[in-house]
């Protein structure tokens, strides 16, 4: 029996676990015990839902101790990225005409199974990627939400959509899948981006091929097990990690793909853009392209704002998760009247943060994922000191993992280089303005617009800042992380992507096209 609309409850976030309750400790301690029995384990890539070896492999490492082979996954060829892409494209044939309802109920049985599973799920996120138990849960939570919101989503879409009556006919207007596409998702939310971009796909009737970071392929692979467990048929989601320079343009250049999907840097974001944009022989559409490209996020601090909320605000928004968020404060921007008070106040704060191994609950900051990515945020560090002020931290933590201290930059100018470039760590540039106007043409002087955050009492500020702040999610006095599905649709402006907004109302649409059908009568 399929589900329909009016027979399931209203959406509702998934909370996420604090582990202040000995029970939820205790299951994330035994979660963490089973999946560290199961390192060394290979995934195969998974084509047609044929689970195919390859002599070449993705080795998945823990970035707190890079000792650790977390897992190995196989690496797609061309030639089997074609073969998966091939495999989509027959797959749609049949999976575009099954009822949305059986769609929505194979998402609806992902997301109970992702729940019961969730603590392992958390474990796996602390070692491939580094988080630490909350922010693993809070990826997880997400991920869930994406599936119980968007299986609803696709049910909604497929009621009668109405149009204008017009005498002597009966007019309709109906969306149907796209076709076979390419999801390419990032590793920093390698279990809520990487499902709700795939779940988004599929529950409106597309097919696709995932190709997954190479952080975070792991995590992919049992996703991908989980959806053919709840009745994703095979060929609907075909598994093929791989080196984006071997596979990576063949995927998105493809005449088969129909869209891709795309959570990541700027730079690969523009280069999927363009390369789509150019048809192949062969091809019969132009390709959509739904991107969502990072961001460098501002929190303006007002000189009538809680000075002591702001810092906590800031704090939380650049070090959680080692800064890792495309939703990430970068740039502190603060009023004069403030500015010294501010830097002390924040100053003492970071001092408070822990940095160490995230399998241990009392660390709040854990590695950065990789070598290459501490060698990057090292330079843009020694960088900022010559832009800027160091006031707290700026070097590595230890020599067995990817730790860096949480790292503040004070009087930074507006233009340097660490208040422009999207570094993705927990690097923190504060910038002194003058007044308010010079804050919000500060916090718009980059090329993206994400998120942004404003801290003030002041109701005049506030009402200026929701016409003149150019970001996609505006929250005020609060941080600028923490995105909600449902109540925060999440996409940004200029080289932030395409606006997207996912686990919005109108997210769905990216992967539908709209068909209207008239008879006469």
């Amino acid at each position: 029996m399929t589900s329909t609309l009016d027979q399931i409850t209203a959406f509702k976030n998934e909370a996420v676990k604090d582990f202040s309750d000995p029970a939820d400790a205790a299951a994330m301690r035994a979660a963490l015990d089973a999946v560290k029995d199961g390192f060394g384990k290979d995934y195969p890539l998974v084509i047609d839902g044929k689970r195919v070896e390859t002599e070449k492999k993705i080795r998945s490492l823990n970035p707190a101790d890079p000792t650790q082979l977390v897992g190995l996954t196989s690496s797609a060829s061309k030639e089997q990225a074609a073969e998966a892409i091939e495999a989509a494209a027959r797959a749609f044939e049949s999976w575009k005409r099954s009822p949305p309802e059986q769609r929505a109920d194979s998402i609806f049985k992902a997301a109970a199974l992702l729940r019961e599973r969730r603590f392992k799920y958390d474990a796996l996120l602390v070692y491939e990627v580094g988080k630490s138990w909350s922010e693993a849960d809070g990826d997880i939570a997400e991920a869930i939400d994406f599936l119980e919101f968007y299986a609803r989503e696709a049910l909604r879409y497929a009621r009668p959509h109405p149009v204008v009556p017009l005498d002597g006919e009966r007019n309709e207007m109906v969306y149907i899948p796209l076709g076979a596409g390419a999801v390419i998702p990032p590793w920093n939310f390698a279990g809520a981006i990487m499902a709700g971009m795939t779940a988004a796909a599929i529950v409106t009737g597309n097919t696709v091929v995932l190709k997954p970071s190479s952080d975070s392929a792991i995590v992919a692979a049992w996703f991908v097990d989980l959806l053919t467990e709840a009745g994703v048929p095979k060929g609907v989601v075909n598994f093929i990690p791989g080196s984006g320079s071997t596979i990576g343009d063949l995927i998105v250049s493809h005449p088969l793909i129909r869209f891709i999907s795309f959570t990541g840097s700027k730079e690969v974001g523009l280069h999927i853009n363009e390369l789509a944009a150019k048809p192949q022989p062969g091809q019969k559409w132009i390709k959509r392209v739904v991107a969502e490209m990072g961001g460098k996020d501002s929190i303006v601090v007002a000189s009538d704002a809680d000075v002591d909320a702001a810092v906590e605000g800031v704090a939380v928004s650049a070090f959680g998760f080692q800064g890792q968020k495309c939703s990430a404060c970068s740039r502190a921007i603060v009023e004069a009247g403030v500015y010294d008070q501010f830097l002390e106040k924040l100053k003492n704060r970071v001092a408070k943060i822990t940095v160490g191994n995230p399998a241990d609950p009392k660390n709040f900051m854990g590695p950065v994922v990789n070598e290459a990515a501490l060698s990057s945020i090292s330079e843009y560090i020694e960088k900022g000191k010559r832009e800027g002020r160091l006031i707290a931290g700026g070097k590595r933590v230890g020599d067995s993992g990817y730790f860096l201290e949480p790292t503040v930059i004070a009087d930074v100018a507006p233009d340097a280089v660490i208040a422009q470039e999207e570094i993705f760590g927990p690097v923190l540039a504060v910038i002194k303005a003058r007044d308010f106007d010079d804050a919000l043409r500060i916090a718009n002087n980059t090329e993206f617009g994400l998120t942004g955050s404003l801290y003030t009492s002041d109701e005049r500020k506030i009402e200026r800042a929701r016409d003149d702040f150019f970001v996609g999610n505006l929250y005020f006095n609060r941080k600028s992380t923490g995105a909600m599905v449902g109540a925060h649709p999440f996409g940004g402006f200029n080289m932030s992507g395409t606006d997207s907004k996912a686990g919005g109302p109108d997210y769905l649409l990216l992967f539908m096209q709209a068909k209207t059908i008239s008879r006469r009568l």
